[in-house]
C-alpha cells in the first residue's frame, strides 16, 4: 500500500547539511499496524511527515496505492491527504475550538454540510468514548483525552492510513489505553496505521511489523516477533533489553555462586514448543537436573516465547548429549557475559 523506494531527506542549515533520512526502502501492507522505533533524532518524525508531503523527499519515490505522491498536483496531493490521517505528538489541536470543534474542522474544510457534520463528529466521540466532552475545550482535558480527540479527528474524513506519532506523550497506564483504541480503529476499520515511538512495548503491543532506524536509515526490519526473539543489530538489541531484562541482578548471579553455580544457558523457546516439556523430558533421557535460574515466558503477536536461563547438574558427558539435544529442538547457548 505504502512504499519507499531509496527515500532520503537532507536539510540544509546554514552551511551544513543534516541528512535526515538515508537511503529508506520499505512496503507498508494494507490493514497493517507498522511501528517505527528509534531513538530520538533517528528520523522517525522526517520518515512519517514524508507520508503526506508535509515533507518531500530530497531522492527516492514515496507510492500509494501504486500513485507517486510527489508527482501530484496541489489539486491531487490535497485530496490524497484527506485519505491519511494524522496524529502529531503534541496534538496540533485548536486551543479556541471546542473538542467537539476539533473534530468538525477537517470536515468543514471538505465542504460537508452542516447536519453531516453533526452526525458525524458525534459518531465518533462516542467512538473514542467522549461524548460528554463535546463541549469542553482542549486546556479543559488530559493529555489521553487529547490523544483521543486527535484520533477521532484524524479518522474524521474516513482515511485509510492513520500516522500516529503521539504516544511517547504519555504515561504508561493511559498509553496502553490508547493503543488499545488504536488497535480497534485497525480491527474495526481496517485502517492501516503508521506509528512511530521509541518505546519497545508500543511495538510490542500493537505492532504487526517493526523497522528500526538509526541515523536516518532503517538498520533491521521483519515481523515483530521475528525481530523481538531474534533481534539482529546491537542497537534492536538494546529496544529489546529495554523491556525483557534477561539477566538477573549481581545480587541474584551471587547466591547462585555460592550454591556452586558455574555455567549458565540461555534457551529460547518460540511458539507451540512452549508448551511442551521438553527440558523434563530431555533431561530424564539423559539423567541430569536442571534449574531455572531466571527467565519468564510471554504471549508476543498471540505467540508464546520463553526465555529462560537454566544451569545443569549431572556427570560432563551426560550434560554435553543433553545440550546437544536440546539444541536440535530449541536455541540454546552458554551465557558468556556474566560478570565474576
Amino acid at each position: 500500500m505504502i512504499a519507499f523506494k531509496n527515500v532520503s531527506k537532507t536539510f540544509r542549515l546554514e552551511k551544513r547539511e543534516v541528512h535526515a533520512v538515508q537511503n529508506v526502502s520499505l512496503t507498508i501492507g494494507e490493514g497493517e499496524i507498522f511501528g517505527i522505533i528509534g531513538f530520538s533524532g533517528a528520523g522517525k518524525s522526517t520518515l512519517l511527515r514524508l507520508v503526506n508531503m508535509l515533507e518531500r523527499p530530497t531522492e527516492g519515490t514515496i507510492t500509494i496505492h501504486g500513485t507517486d505522491i510527489n508527482k501530484l498536483s496541489p489539486k491531487e496531493l490535497r485530496k490524497r491527504r484527506s485519505n491519511i490521517g494524522m496524529i502529531f505528538q503534541n496534538f496540533n489541536l485548536f486551543h479556541s475550538r471546542t473538542v467537539a470543534g476539533n473534530i468538525a474542522y477537517p470536515l468543514k474544510l471538505a465542504g460537508w454540510s452542516k447536519a453531516k457534520i453533526n452526525d458525524r463528529v458525534a459518531e465518533l466521540l462516542s467512538f473514542v468514548g467522549l461524548s460528554d466532552k463535546a463541549k469542553d475545550y482542549p486546556d479543559q482535558l488530559s493529555g489521553g483525552q487529547k490523544q483521543r480527540v486527535g484520533i477521532a479527528r484524524a479518522l474524521a474524513t474516513s482515511p485509510d492510513v492513520i500516522c500516529d506519532e503521539a504516544t511517547s506523550a504519555l504515561d504508561p497506564e493511559t498509553t496502553a489505553d490508547i493503543l488499545r483504541l488504536l488497535k480497534k480503529v485497525n480491527k474495526e476499520f481496517g485502517i492501516t496505521v503508521l506509528l512511530i515511538t521509541h518505546e519497545m512495548h508500543v511495538i510490542q503491543s500493537i505492532c504487526h511489523r517493526v523497522a528500526v532506524m538509526e541515523n536516518g536509515r532503517v538498520i533491521e526490519s521483519g515481523d515483530v516477533f521475528e525481530v523481538f526473539t531474534n533481534p539482529q543489530h546491537e542497537t534492536t538489541q538494546r529496544f529489546i533489553q529495554s523491556v525483557q531484562q534477561d539477566l538477573p541482578s549481581e545480587n541474584i548471579m551471587q547466591e547462585w555462586r555460592k550454591r556452586g553455580g558455574k555455567k549458565l544457558y540461555r534457551v529460547i523457546f518460540k511458539g507451540s514448543i512452549t508448551n511442551d516439556s521438553v527440558l523434563s523430558q530431555v533431561t530424564q533421557k539423559h539423567d541430569v537436573h536442571f534449574n531455572i535460574v531466571y527467565g519468564s515466558v510471554q504471549e508476543l503477536q498471540e505467540k508464546l516465547f520463553g526465555n529462560l536461563l537454566i544451569s545443569f547438574e549431572g556427570d560432563t558427558p551426560k550434560i554435553q548429549a543433553t545440550i546437544s539435544e536440546l539444541a536440535s529442538l530449541v536455541d540454546i547457548r552458554e551465557v558468556t557475559d556474566l560478570e565474576s
